[in-house]
């Protein structure tokens, strides 16, 4: 483990993150569809994660739609210098809650101003292009068109950075001839491990790795493993998780979701959590069984 793995933060393009940021998906109401319950409580969460140091929050206009964004533009503007916010194109919601592909020329200039407007903002610091070929997960598929799309938005000076969300290697080697990918966000977790490969290599790059669903997906993990060794460490299994994420590369960032204040200190308490190699080798065993069952579908980010 190296003293990189270790450290607080990440360069994100040109702008400096802490690693563990803040993921605003749950702010929305079930099924990441309309408001929340309690708006108050989602504001305060959000006011609560910039004053405790976070400095890299998570977000798309798609969620609820509009309701994430508008909610954090309520809580936080005026924006701190130092706040990187991240959203997502691609995608939008239709009527019933579900989850539609929206990659055409048009459709991403009407996200990236969507996402302007409801931030309050006349720059993007970093936009993700959300690939949607396959509903389960990563699927191959060409996705020159609506990269250039938005290296052409990028280059009209609405967004800073660039990145990649549900996408294959091949996808990421595409995407990088056709503008520079400062970010890949992927399902990964303790459980689901099939980037491995791919987060070394971003590492090498010095691109930063962010995975999705930290914690399992909207069931969280569950195993044997990770209570035994949450109970050795004196932490509670979600801190457990979050910390093997910190010391797996240097180049992971974090974005857990809570609309909880006590939840969200736990989550940044795990930065100080060090795991001892034998807790990393017995966490090993939990991808070795998801691998050895039937598979737990992909979830949808």
């Amino acid at each position: 483990m190296t003293d990189a793995t270790h450290a607080a933060t990440f360069k994100l393009g040109t702008r400096s993150v802490t690693r563990m940021g803040y993921g605003a998906m749950q702010l929305a109401g079930p099924h990441v569809f309309g408001p929340p319950k309690d708006r108050a409580a989602a504001v305060a969460v959000l006011r609560a994660a910039v004053e405790r140091g976070i400095t890299h929050i998570d977000t798309s206009d798609f969620y609820g739609p509009h309701v994430t964004n508008q909610i954090i533009r309520e809580a936080l503007a005026p924006y701190p210098d130092t706040l990187t916010i991240v959203t997502k194109v691609g995608a939008k919601r239709g009527d019933d809650a579900s989850w539609n592909v929206a990659s055409s020329a048009a459709e991403l200039e009407s996200a990236v101003h969507d996402n302007l407007r409801n931030l309050g903002r006349d720059v993007l610091d970093v936009v993700n292009y959300r690939a949607m070929f396959n509903v389960s997960g990563p699927g191959e598929g060409d996705i020159e068109a609506p990269l250039t799309a938005l290296a052409e938005l990028q280059a009209k000076g609405l967004i800073r950075h660039i990145g990649l969300s549900n996408v294959t290697a091949r996808q990421i080697a595409q995407g990088r001839t056709i503008t520079d990918i400062v970010c890949v966000q992927n399902l990964y977790n303790l459980a689901h491990r099939h980037d491995e490969a791919l987060i070394d290599q971003l590492a090498g790059d010095g691109v930063a790795y962010v995975p999705f669903f930290p914690l399992g997906g909207f069931t969280p993990l569950q195993a044997d493993a990770l209570s035994r060794t949450a109970e050795q460490c004196d932490a509670t299994p979600m801190q457990v998780a979050l910390a093997w994420l910190l010391q797996r590369a240097p180049n992971m960032l974090l974005i857990p979701g809570t609309s909880s204040v006590a939840h969200l200190e736990q989550n940044i308490a795990s930065v100080d959590l060090r795991l001892p190699d034998d807790a990393l080798a017995a966490l090993d065993t939990i991808a070795a069984a998801n691998a050895q069952g039937s598979g737990a579908s992909h979830e949808r980010h």
